[in-house]
């Protein structure tokens, strides 16, 4: 068992590391092979199954890999550079252009696997820097640029099951309430922290049958009949503690905070791009190349 010291709850790590310690290999592995160059025909014929106009003459399977890259932090030039030199090991084959790589990559249709068996869900919010240039600048010019807020949908094996990203006035509880009427058939439990201890979020729940483990306040009031009150009164009752160990808890670190921490670990907690909607579309890429990478080999 391990402890959480943040909400002094407990949590089994069942980690095999032996195994983790391998796909940590694979996943740099992944990094260097061209694997799409196996399936390049196959997916050329599947997609352009019926289309109509210009064939596309490169496959979402290339796209792909590129898109983890730039996650990684390589720049579109790079990515091209890239590309040659591996057409001249391991093809030939065409090389995209730049250009037409961040075209692709910010049109790469973008989903996430519900192949994981575990249905305790946790919603939590965390912000993404829209530059690296430190709080320096911001101070000396009095820059403000504000920042990218993602709320994900996470389970408790560690897998992001839905997203949805904003600016810094992003309404986190609002998203976590659409993300939980998306995806309600596919979970049994939901764990949030203090900011959703709301009755909107707590009538949502009981109206799925979802059982809550949400932090509630220290002063919230226990009267009424309502979910909500029913979870303070049990709250007060066995104090944060046991509450936390009767609830399971601390199993929303893996299912929100471990997430964030490895996208952010892995391909930085900053964006790039300059416009809106390209940020946003950068940040929703971190979190899907994330999930592809801890999918290797499964």
């Amino acid at each position: 068992m391990a402890r959480n010291k943040r909400w002094g709850a407990k949590y089994e790590d069942n980690r095999n590391w032996k195994e983790y310690n391998k796909h940590l290999i694979k996943r740099g592995e992944f990094y260097i092979d061209p694997a799409f160059l196996e399936t390049w025909h196959i997916d050329l014929i599947s997609m352009n199954d019926n289309k109509v106009g210009q064939p596309y003459k490169y496959p979402n399977s290339l796209i792909e890999y590129l898109a983890v890259l730039k996650g990684k932090g390589f720049d579109y030039r790079a990515l091209e550079g890239i590309l040659h030199v591996l057409s001249r090991l391991f093809g030939p084959f065409p090389v995209i252009s730049y250009s037409q790589i961040r075209r692709r990559i910010l049109a790469l249709p973008i989903s996430f696997s519900q192949s994981s068996s575990s249905r305790t869900m946790g919603v939590d919010g965390s912000g993404i820097k829209v530059t690296n240039r430190g709080e320096w600048m911001r101070q000396k010019w009095g820059i403000r640029r504000g920042w990218i807020k993602a709320v994900i949908l996470g389970d408790a094996e560690g897998n992001v099951r839905d997203i949805r990203i904003g600016n810094d006035k992003f309404d986190e509880r609002s998203a976590g309430r659409r993300m939980i009427c998306k995806n309600h058939k596919n979970m049994d439990k939901m764990l949030m922290d203090g900011l959703h201890d709301v009755n909107d979020t707590f009538d949502l729940c009981e109206k799925y049958d979802l059982e809550t483990g949400i932090n509630v306040r220290k002063n919230a009031s226990p009267k009424g009949l309502n979910r909500r009150a029913r979870e303070v009164r049990l709250y007060q009752k066995l104090g944060y503690k046991d509450w936390a160990s009767h609830k399971q808890y601390g199993t929303r670190w893996p299912a929100t905070e471990g997430i964030f921490s490895a996208v952010k670990r892995i391909f930085g907690e900053c964006v790039s791009s300059y416009r809106d909607q390209n940020m946003y579309r950068e940040t929703l890429l971190k979190f899907w190349a994330y999930q592809k990478l801890k999918g290797l080999g499964t």
